[in-house]
């Protein structure tokens, strides 16, 4: 060999000599100096044992627990470890035949293998623990008894909003950000509970217990040397009022719709409420697939939340935005006015108003607290045929950029999963929908709240936080803080969103039109004494194909408000499905609970009012009639008015 190679030659060989000193070496450390492995190896009576940790607990805005947990307890199994056990006694406990229990024993086996644990008997009802805890011993190693904790709901309100927990899939396993998880472990299916999993989860813990020769647990192993402590998840600190939330899903019993009110200061989210809706307490416990499986096929639908997935035509509701957008671009000034005399023809179509005397829409004040529908779908066509856009294409697609930065036709961003975007059409949309060939007074509806637009009961909400705030929002959000959080979650819950920059006093003219709304029009029935309410009443077209034809249903009813007028302190939307008109019955609910809010109480003055908001129904006969929620809510379906009354009003 040349000499030259002989360098590289001792090079290598001092390589492969030092990997094998530190193989060597490892190997004397794990073998000789660390005891763990080798103790853990040799005790073959040594049973390992997982310590789940205590699921964070959700606060609302005053600290009250809305969710806690209780202690139950699962049957596990581990199908190689099953030796000869007394197969009758145990089926006699959990109250099973012999082919149950062998088709049991099949499936863990086909969903997590034989030789590690799978649920055989989730969450088990008391007296069945209580007589399987007695007799555990008889059924070891094969068989254990795990810990679980449970959410209760003491106010069995808000499930929508706060979701509910239940065992890991086979086919979230498989997925990669699962991989912290195994067979058996619960984690958040919706709501908040799954939005901010990995805050609520905590960590497991793990447990060495020594066993006697009858496969007893008898102490820590070690005195718990190797043993893992559990981590607590984190709590959550919500702008949830829990009284509201009770107070919105008691006024919507027996109806279908939704009522969202927001801090329009900080963007958290007061009360969301979807009706019909469910006690939560029904998705806990031994019995939570058996009445998940009745509410999923329930004709009311009450799993399907209405606040965030529900899309309506906002109605009249949406004339304030239309306004803001011919104020913002100077198409119009407040004092501009409309020679309305009860319909709208410019277009060749009569699209009528509810007021016909002259001088209803003499400036947008005036226009607004008649909610004439003249003035605004002449106000659509004023913003979308302005010369300064060049086309009518042009114009209505600056139209679309308002509607999208009022929060409209797109995901607002909330913290529950679900969201539904709504509908707003952009030139894109009314190309294919007429085919290239429109004007103005194609979708001249959308200036009124119809046609070709769609919202969310959460969307407007939002908005009315917009011109609360003179035209800025924070992202409605449920969740106000985390203890002892080090991230940035909620980071973009605090950022300031700016959308039309018009000056405060362009934004009292519209400010000033939906308080004479509430003062002397449509609106009056959300009146609070002593304090001044902005609101919109709107009547939501609601059409439907029956039997192959287009038939008109009865209307939705729509109300956005905020109050009071100045240092506004809740923003709200309510809709009520197939009711008529928003003055009617979505403003007096509006009312109540923007009162409730602020004072704390409701006057006693509109104690009839309640109590007719509390009895009116609004389900179909026949849809209510098949509906079995009220049968499965039990109590909480069936307080009467008389004792909801006694609990909200001041002299």
């Amino acid at each position: 060999m040349s000499v030259y190679n002989q360098p590289r030659r001792r090079v290598i060989q001092l390589i492969i000599l030092g990997m094998v000193l530190l193989i060597v070496s490892r190997l004397f450390f794990l073998q000789v100096v660390e005891k763990k492995y080798s103790k853990l190896a040799d005790a073959n009576a040594v049973l390992r044992k997982v310590v789940y940790p205590s699921r964070g607990i959700i606060f609302d805005r005053q600290g009250r627990s809305v969710l806690r947990n209780d202690v139950m307890y699962d049957l596990v199994v581990t199908p190689a470890s099953v030796k000869k056990i007394d197969t009758a006694y145990l089926c006699q406990i959990l109250q099973i035949d012999n082919a149950e229990f062998k088709k049991r024993i099949v499936n863990a086996i086909v969903k997590n293998g034989r030789v590690r644990q799978s649920v055989f008997a989730p969450l088990l009802p008391p007296e069945i623990f209580g007589r399987l805890q007695e007799s555990m011993y008889l059924f070891q190693p094969g068989f254990e008894l795990v810990q679980r904790q449970i959410r209760s709901y003491p106010y069995a309100a808000a499930a929508n909003i706060l979701g509910y927990i239940g065992e890991i899939s086979p086919q979230l396993l498989a997925k990669q950000a699962y991989s912290a998880y195994q067979m058996g472990d619960y984690l958040g299916m919706t709501g908040l509970e799954k939005n901010y999993e990995s805050v609520l989860m905590g960590q497991r813990g793990i447990q060495y217990l020594v066993k006697d020769n009858l496969n007893r647990p008898q102490g820590a192993y070690e005195k718990g040397e190797f043993d893992t402590a559990a981590i607590a998840g984190k709590n959550l600190r919500l702008s949830l009022d829990i009284d509201l939330q009770v107070l919105g899903e008691r006024l919507m019993r027996n109806k279908i719709g939704s009522v969202v009110a927001i801090d329009p200061q900080t963007g958290g989210i007061l009360a969301m409420v979807s009706s019909p809706t469910f006690d939560p307490n029904l998705l806990t416990g031994s019995y939570r697939a058996r009445n998940f499986s009745k509410l999923f096929v329930d004709t009311t639908k009450p799993l399907f939340n209405r606040a965030i997935q529900g899309t309506y035509p906002p109605g009249s509701s949406m004339k304030p935005l239309t306004a803001l957008v011919a104020l913002d671009e100077g198409i119009i000034t407040p004092s501009f006015g409309y020679p309305c005399h009860g319909a709208y023809t410019a277009c060749g179509r009569s699209i009528a108003c509810e007021h016909s005397e002259a001088g209803h829409a003499a400036n947008l004040r005036l226009a607004i607290s008649h909610s004439c529908n003249s003035y605004f779908v002449n106000l659509y066509r004023l913003e979308v045929d302005s010369r300064k856009w060049g086309s009518v294409k042009k114009g209505h697609q600056r139209w679309y950029d308002y509607m999208t930065s009022f929060g409209l036709g797109h995901r607002l961003g909330i913290d529950i999963p679900g969201e539904y975007p709504g509908y707003a059409i952009d030139t894109i949309g009314m190309n294919k929908r007429y085919n290239g060939q429109w004007n103005s007074c194609s979708e001249l509806y959308v200036g009124m709240g119809q046609g070709a637009v769609a919202v969310t009961p959460m969307q407007m909400a939002n908005a009315m936080c917009i011109i609360a705030n003179h035209g800025y929002y924070y992202l409605p959000h449920f969740v106000q803080s985390i203890d002892n959080d080090d991230t940035d979650l909620l980071k973009k819950y605090k950022e300031k969103h700016t959308v039309a920059r018009v000056t405060d006093t362009v934004y009292r003219s519209v400010i000033l039109g939906m308080e004479d709304v509430v003062e002397s029009g449509t609106g009056r029935n959300s009146q609070i004494e002593g304090v001044i309410v902005c609101g919109k009443t709107g009547t939501a077209q609601n059409n439907a194909i029956v039997n192959g034809e287009l038939k008109k249903m009865k209307n939705h009813a729509f109300f956005v408000a905020f109050a009071p007028r100045d240092n506004p302190k809740i923003a709200i939307a309510v809709i009520v499905e197939n009711s008529g008109y928003g003055g009617t019955y979505a403003a007096p609910i509006a009312g109540m609970m923007m009162e409730k809010y602020l004072h704390d109480t409701i006057s006693i003055k509109k104690k009839p009012m309640m109590k007719t908001m509390l009895e009116y129904v609004t389900i179909d006969p026949v849809l209510k009639a098949k509906s079995k929620l009220d049968s499965l809510n039990g109590a909480t379906a069936n307080l009467t008015s008389d004792q909801i009354l006694s609990n909200y009003f001041r002299n």
